[in-house]
């Protein structure tokens, strides 16, 4: 069995947490592994106001003792600091009569582009913030959470991972190709909008700062790498266990992404097969190698021991300063959407939650291969098995 992790929380409510299990023993883990991601999480430029009322940290509340984990649930805290304010609309008690209106701050108004309709449709609710206070992108805080633990599980058995920007309302930036992970990993930690092209950079601003002068929104592309992976990790016997297929769920998984590549991705079909597979080469320091990664570290739903690289698309935030018509679900009367704060582009953002949903993927694949309960074990057995693959 490998990892899994259960979040809660709403977007309002006093604390999000999140429980994973299936860490190894004996792992070594401080509460700033998680809180560096938690900050770079809420950085980039075109995040609204929510990002200064919210300064997150995570509190490790079971599973680590001394610095290390001990092999059961690990408990991540994060609290809300906005909840102050939100006491008695959010609260758990019952409420007297008479006091509904005055507390509740019903929403009767469906938003385009968000769960509210739909989710007001199979939950029955007919106050839709019960959907849009779980619904919210603020769930992420603690997926960001989760995945630091395993970034953190990466980083000690050799896999590293970033991620960047590579498009923000349709301008695009041309990265260098042999750009080591280590130097793109300094240069995005730099850039407001997390882009490794420092040409674009300024232009990518300006499309956000235009975007919020007419109330409105832009998406984007974000792109994630991570280089290290052994070769033969996932598998190809069955569709669930496709390393590709994960990561894809994953990706898709984040809220506004409606898209996602590996390697060259919708590009492969556009281009004769001779330019889309990766010839195989061996060298005796080596092993087995690609000569090219357009498949993106992939093969046949297992890793090819090349960088893995997967991309996607974040549409614009749904919650615009510039009204798109909706219906009352209360009088059925149609209306113009409104909002009292947003951001205006949370791709930069997005793509550090890219970062963190494949760190977990790959972390949970490794676990899932190998002998997992001690932390010692798992290394040593990955190590074998580089040596292994490097040696067929």
């Amino acid at each position: 069995m490998g990892m899994r992790y259960l979040t809660a929380g709403e977007s309002h409510g006093p604390q999000l947490t999140t429980i994973l299990e299936g860490l190894p023993a004996g792992m070594p883990i401080e509460a700033s592994d998680i809180n560096n991601e938690l900050a770079r999480r809420q950085k980039g430029y075109g995040r609204g106001r929510r990002m200064q009322i919210e300064k997150d940290t995570a509190e490790i509340v079971s599973g680590v003792r001394h610095g290390q984990t001990l092999g059961s649930p690990i408990a991540l805290v994060v609290k809300n600091n906005d909840w102050k304010h939100w006491t008695k609309i959010m609260g758990i008690e019952a409420l007297e009569e008479g006091q509904e209106d005055e507390v509740k701050r019903k929403v009767t108004r469906a938003r385009p582009g968000h769960a509210d309709l739909n989710g007001a449709i199979k939950y029955g609710h007919r106050d839709m913030r019960n959907v849009l206070e779980r619904s919210s992108a603020r769930e992420t805080t603690v997926r960001v959470a989760a995945g630091a633990v395993a970034k953190k599980l990466l980083s000690l058995v050799g896999v590293e991972i970033v991620a960047h920007v590579v498009e923000i309302g349709g301008v695009k930036a041309n990265v260098d190709p042999n750009l080591s992970i280590e130097t793109l990993k300094e240069v995005t930690e730099l850039s407001p909008v997390r882009v490794a092209d420092p040409t674009v950079e300024q232009a990518m601003m300006s499309a956000i700062d235009e975007a919020k002068k007419n109330g409105d929104s832009i998406g984007g592309v974000v792109e994630v790498i991570a280089t290290g992976m052994p070769a033969g990790i996932g598998s190809y016997v069955h569709y669930d266990r496709k390393i590709d297929a994960k990561l894809a769920a994953a990706i898709m998984s984040i809220n506004a992404f409606k898209g996602v590549e590996i390697g060259i991705g919708f590009e492969a079909a556009r281009l004769p097969g001779s330019q889309v597979h990766d010839e195989i080469a061996w060298d005796e320091e080596t092993g087995y190698y690609r000569k090219t990664n357009r498949l993106g570290g992939v093969e046949g739903g297992m890793t090819t021991g090349m960088p893995l690289v997967v991309r996607g698309v974040m549409k614009p935030i749904p919650t615009l300063y510039k009204p798109l018509m909706s219906v009352d679900i209360e009088t059925k009367e149609p209306f113009a959407a409104s909002v009292e704060r947003s951001d205006s582009c949370a791709v930069p953002a997005a793509a550090v939650v890219a970062e963190q949903v494949v760190a977990w993927e790959l972390a949970n694949a490794l676990i899932e291969q190998f002998n997992s309960d001690r932390f010692d074990t798992l290394v040593d057995e990955i190590n074998r098995h580089r040596e292994y693959a490097r040696g067929f």
